[in-house]
């Protein structure tokens, strides 16, 4: 879709598909937390992995389907299901079904609120002067890192990197580019941490998220932050020397 395609203005109408996202999110944020859980799929792994062997390719895009719903409506449960595709799938085969569905279900986000708030957000910028000038013209500059470090930084949370950039006004294919590239690391630890959840269940355990801090996980993921900030700090020490 290009960047500068415009979807003809309907008054309220255009905000529907944001609120239709926002409620089902608030819905199943009470309804649903009991359900996308470490338990349901103990409880269930015997007749998923069944299945798995019976219907390879249509678990497999049942899955992805799934997943996509999850992230699109904000949904609880997308840790839970991202080691569910480690459990299923396996570390490769589950990565690019995690990796693939997180990235679809992100730009779903992303499109509802360009199209409805973002749209109006984005023109008050345009119009802007002063220090939000600045703001929207350093952003532009450094769309693309700064999109990297929104998905990289294990901080910020998976909406929050989603919504955003729609509302500031970033190209969509900058998005694309970062969610599908930006979302690998953490893919991958999450993945594998599905991958041995088989053992951790004939023991009785709790996956242990912990890992995820460990020094030989979180280390590469803030080696990347840095990569992708070096950029940003380039044209800064740059911009002050040409002043």
């Amino acid at each position: 879709m290009s960047d500068t395609t415009r979807v003809p203005r309907g008054g309220f109408a255009r905000h529907i598909p944001l609120a239709v996202i926002l409620a089902v999110a608030v819905v199943g944020f009470f309804a649903l937390g009991d359900y996308l859980t470490f338990e349901t799929l103990r409880d269930n792994r015997e007749a998923l992995l069944a299945w798995r062997d019976a219907n390879y390719w249509a678990m497999a895009t049942a899955f992805v389907g799934l997943y996509i719903v999850i992230v699109a409506f904000s949904l609880p449960g997308a840790a839970v299901a991202s080691m569910t595709g480690g459990f299923l799938f396996g570390l490769f085969a589950g990565t690019v079904l995690n990796v693939f569905a997180a990235t679809i279900g992100a730009s779903a986000i992303f499109l509802a609120a360009r199209w409805g708030l973002g749209e109006t957000l984005t023109a008050r910028l345009e119009s802007s002067e002063g220090k939000v000038k600045k703001l929207k013209d350093g952003l532009r500059e450094n769309e693309i890192p700064v999109l990297f470090l929104l998905r990289l930084v294990p901080v910020v949370p998976f909406f929050v990197a989603n919504l955003v950039p729609a509302l500031v006004g970033v190209k969509f294919r900058n998005f694309l580019f970062t969610t599908a590239l930006g979302i690998i690391p953490g893919g991958i630890v999450y993945t594998w941490i599905g991958v041995g959840l088989g053992g951790v269940f004939d023991r009785g355990e709790t996956p242990d998220l912990s890992l995820l801090w460990e020094p030989f996980v979180i280390g590469p993921i803030i080696g990347l932050c840095v990569l992708a900030a070096l950029p940003i700090v380039i044209k800064s020490i740059r911009s002050r020397k040409g002043t």
